[in-house]
């Protein structure tokens, strides 16, 4: 099931370290600052373990070729 949606999931793993680093930098509450670190460790072990899963290959159909 997660090689399917593995491209999705390295996207989404890298959306998480993006919010724990605007976590990390914002002021205004100390729980969201608080869990930051654990948010971008989070993403970093996420985006290692989906960036090495290969996708599902895509089927050729008759619409994709190099003559049309």
């Amino acid at each position: 099931m997660f090689k399917r949606h593995a491209r999705r999931l390295e996207f989404a793993s890298m959306v998480l370290m993006m919010l724990g680093i605007a976590a990390l930098c914002q002021p205004w509450s100390l729980p969201v600052h608080q869990y930051s670190v654990a948010l971008i460790i989070l993403g970093l072990v996420a985006f290692n373990v989906f960036s090495r899963m290969a996708s599902a290959p895509i089927e050729p159909t008759e619409h994709t070729g190099a003559g049309h």
